[in-house]
Order: structure tokens, then C-alpha cells, then sequence
């Protein structure tokens, strides 16, 4: 009866090390899209943060980053502690896993907050950055991302083209009596913003503001929901890690 029980324990025992060792190996290729989605925000849409006065996107970009970085090293770990049986580092394991999904619902809260405040932001800020930054000394950097985003997403000024006018550059000799910028033109060239016909320029509807709010928006949904699918994943592998332990607590050496 006792060999029949032992055995029993030695069996979940290892059943619990195979899925742990299985989740490990999912975890850790989750962090790595965690990390993925993280660096792609701050490279490829670096420009885009440049235009908004708060810094709660891009902080939920670097937390993403951190939280991808430690779940690659905590998958690792994870197998490490599987495979040796090890208490210790299995409480280890437990209390990274629980680390990072606090850094996870930090980030989700963040780019809620934000969410919900995006819109006025926008409002307040970016018709001011667009008119008094642009083509500015030590504000190249703004120069470039007002040229992408107005290029990328076929729209011309914060809320219309008319915005233009009251820019610092535009009312400057500096810009040869351009109208708009040239990155409002349909067809790129050198002096085409002279010419703020609809048939020259982008006339969109709400302007740059609807444009880049739609996109940050989006942005923010893939953020959260990688968020909430990783803590989903955490959750399963804490469950199995404290089943582990007390397997392994349970039998005797």
C-alpha cells in the first residue's frame, strides 16, 4: 500500500515536470514577442512618440520590454528548476513569475489611463508642437515625424491644412512661400506646398489628429491584449509551479 502510494506521487510528480517544462518553453517564447512588440513601438513608431507630450506610451513600450526580457531569463529558469527539482529555485521561479505579472498589469493600466486621455492630449498639444517645432532648429526630430505622419497617413495639419497658417515656418521667409509643408502634397516634390489646392494637397477630415489617434488606439489594443494573454499564461504556469513544489515537498528523500 505505502510502494503504491509513493509510486502515485512519483508519477504527478513527473507529469507536473513535463507540463511545467512545456509551459517554460511557450513562456519563454512569449516573452519574446512581449519584447518584440515592446522594441518595434519604441523603433519603428519612435517618431510618432515625439509628437505627444506624455510619456505614458512610450513607458508602456519599456515595460513591455523589461517584462519580455524577464520572462525569457524566468523561462529559462523555469526549466532549470524543473529539471533539478529544486525548492528553491522553483520559490525563485514562483516569485519572478509573480514580479512580471505585476509589471504586466502596470503597463495594462498605463495604456488604459492613457486610452482614455489620448483624445484631449491630441487636441491640446499637437496643433501647437505642428505650428511653433516644425522646421525649428534643435527640433529636427519633430520636422521628421510631422513629414511621416502626414505622408503616411494622406492628411495635411492638426485638424485641417488651414492650420498651416499660423505656423512659425510658414509665416517666415525660410519657407518660400509655401502655403503647407511639402509632405502635405500628393505628390512629393520639392516647393509643392505653394499650392494648397484639394487637388494638390490631402484634405481629410478631421485632419492629422483623427489619424494618429486612430493608429495610437490600435496601438495601445495589440499592447493590452499581448498583456492579457501573456498574465493568462503566467497564471496557468503559477498554478503548476506550486503544484511542483508541493509534490516535491510531499515526497519523501
Amino acid at each position: 500500500m505505502g510502494a503504491s502510494v509513493e509510486k502515485k506521487k512519483t508519477c504527478g510528480t513527473i507529469c507536473l515536470k513535463y507540463l511545467l517544462f512545456t509551459f517554460n518553453f511557450l513562456f519563454w517564447l512569449a516573452g519574446g514577442v512581449v519584447m518584440a512588440v515592446g522594441v518595434w513601438t519604441l523603433v519603428e513608431k519612435s517618431d510618432y512618440i515625439s509628437l505627444l507630450s506624455s510619456k505614458t506610451y512610450a513607458a508602456s513600450a519599456y515595460i513591455l520590454v523589461l517584462a519580455g526580457a524577464i520572462v525569457m531569463v524566468t523561462g529559462v529558469l523555469g526549466c532549470c528548476a524543473t529539471f533539478k527539482e529544486r525548492k528553491r529555485l522553483l520559490r525563485v521561479y514562483f516569485v519572478l513569475l509573480l514580479c512580471i505579472f505585476l509589471l504586466e498589469i502596470l503597463a495594462g493600466v498605463l495604456a488604459y489611463i492613457y486610452y482614455q486621455q489620448l483624445n484631449e492630449e491630441l487636441k491640446l498639444n499637437l496643433k501647437e508642437t505642428m505650428n511653433q517645432k516644425y522646421q525649428q532648429k534643435s527640433h529636427e526630430h519633430i520636422t521628421r515625424a510631422v513629414d511621416k505622419l502626414q505622408q503616411e497617413f494622406k492628411c495635411c495639419g492638426s485638424n485641417s491644412s488651414s492650420d498651416w497658417a499660423a505656423s512659425v515656418w510658414i509665416r517666415s521667409e525660410a519657407s518660400k512661400q509655401r502655403e503647407v509643408p511639402d509632405s502635405c502634397c500628393k505628390s512629393f516634390t520639392e516647393f509643392c506646398g505653394r499650392r494648397s489646392h484639394p487637388s494638390n494637397i490631402y484634405k481629410v477630415e478631421g485632419g492629422c489628429i483623427t489619424k494618429l489617434e486612430n493608429f495610437i488606439l490600435d496601438h495601445l489594443k495589440i499592447i493590452g491584449a499581448v498583456g492579457v494573454g501573456i498574465a493568462c499564461v503566467q497564471i496557468i504556469g503559477m498554478v503548476f509551479t506550486c503544484c511542483l513544489y508541493r509534490s516535491l515537498k510531499a515526497e519523501p528523500y
